[in-house]
């Protein structure tokens, strides 16, 4: 599907979709502790349903409901005997999503029944070390890096697991959450620097709600580097009953760019100020580029003043550079982004579909290393642009296109069903014009 859309600034107010990244946690602890929970969640997306499916392939049972999801356990999950019974040998279906992958295949190789993990897109080019050596290390068997389906079989044994903190964190979690399948302590050292960190913390909160404690200290790896140790003590997960899926700041994000470029703002409700989503530092860095940012109780909203460019790190909320940087296009002077090497690893090498977007619209960007440096326009023209399979790709290109002299063309535009399906019908309830063609 290509999506036409027309210059004119968005205003006005919109509900931000639920969190993708609180979900896929929430969703997995659900499936192993005994009881029902049910999980309020308000939308959902390519990437929930994907984690959703592969659940249900080990025999959990998740319920559509008027809220959200009512979560009943894999089979054997009981408060009293809490030894789960995944089916055996089941076939998971993980689509393009890094999340489920990164988060089900230490769980998986926990459980010990053996799966083929299933993925779709870029996604088997996407790397899984060190976490695939570390499995290894510790009793699971693998097939190849890069193949599809993935063989896991074997089960992992407990103790002390050392990864990098700057590849990704979505191999901590996995670990973390696989931990209180184990029965036994489970220590994860992360050697500094702890890159996308809030999303470790995310995990940790979402494992409290389900009663696991992890302990989170400064310690030092084997050859004296600085680390973070993060250890779950032995104990099964106690479902709360209910648990509330939070706003989603990394798709807010988008409309609270759009707000920075617009006179009239554009403010997103649903939003939790003191969430532990790491994106809600788009609040800080829209500030640091010149918008008007206004903190509401129920969410956020942000306008135009004096856009102006920055030197920003994001090395703890990489996400945020497809946003920021539709902001940076328009802005006054240059804006260099640091810190993002691991853009590259993303559903696209994010770097440089960014910059080609940008310059596909008439702005002007380029690569330096791993830092995205932008020379902001006035108006930059419109033209055509390839999503490259990337939502947030054609989400920023959809925000930079309201802003254009003229019309732009985003082509494969619907990879934004990934994280936010109903991302252009609410770009049209803020008053911008997309019509789309299949």
């Amino acid at each position: 599907m290509n999506v036409r859309i027309l210059p004119g600034q968005l205003s006005g107010e919109v509900v931000a979709p639920s969190s993708k990244s609180e979900a896929h946690r929430l969703l997995i602890c659900a499936a192993f502790a005994p009881g029902t929970t049910d999980v309020a969640c308000t939308t959902t997306s390519d990437d929930i349903d994907a984690t959703i499916r592969c659940l249900e392939a080990l025999g959990a049972r998740i319920a559509r409901t008027r809220l959200g999801f009512r979560v009943r356990p894999v089979p054997g999950t009981s408060a009293t005997d809490n030894i789960p019974e995944p089916a055996r040998g089941a076939t998971l279906d993980c689509g393009e999503s890094g999340s489920t992958l990164r988060f089900l295949l230490p769980v998986v190789a926990a459980l010990g029944c053996g799966a083929r993990l299933s993925m779709a897109g870029r996604l088997p080019r996407r790397p899984l070390s060190p976490l695939y050596e570390e499995l290894v290390a510790h009793g699971v068997e693998l097939g190849p890096q890069g193949s599809t389906p993935l063989e896991v079989a074997g089960r992992l044994r407990a103790g002390r697991f050392s990864l990098p903190g700057n590849v990704s964190s979505q191999y901590v979690s996995g670990l973390l959450m696989a931990a209180p399948l184990l029965g036994a302590p489970v220590e994860v050292l992360v050697s500094e620097p702890v890159e996308s960190r809030p999303y470790i913390d995310l995990t940790v909160s979402a494992l409290a709600q389900f009663g696991v404690g992890v302990s989170e200290a400064p310690a030092r790896t084997a050859d004296g580097r600085l680390a973070r140790s993060y250890v779950v003590a032995p104990g099964g997960l106690v479902s709360p009953g209910s648990v509330t899926v939070g706003g989603d700041w990394s798709g807010a994000a988008f409309w609270l760019a759009a707000g920075a470029l617009s006179e009239k703002g554009v403010a997103v409700r649903g939003l939790d100020l003191a969430s532990a989503q790491g994106d809600r530092q788009v609040l800080a860095a829209l500030a640091l580029l010149g918008a008007r940012v206004l903190r509401q109780s129920s969410g956020a909203a942000c306008m135009l003043d004096a856009p102006r460019g920055r030197t920003l790190s994001v090395e703890s909320c990489p996400d945020l550079v497809p946003p920021l940087a539709a902001v940076a296009a328009l802005a006054q002077g240059a804006t260099r982004i640091t810190g993002a090497a691991r853009l590259r690893l993303k559903e696209s090498d994010r770097l440089e579909t960014v910059s080609a977007a940008i310059n596909a619209l008439g702005g002007q960007a380029c690569v330096e290393g791993d830092d995205l440096v932008i020379q902001g326009v006035a108006a930059p023209s419109g033209g055509v642009v390839d999503a490259a399979g990337d939502h947030r790709i054609a989400m920023m290109a959809a925000v930079v296109a309201t802003r254009c002299s003229g019309p732009t063309t985003i082509l494969g535009a619907e990879c934004v069903s990934k994280s936010y399906p109903a991302f252009f019908e609410d770009l049209s309830s803020l008053g911008g014009y997309c019509e789309k063609e299949t």
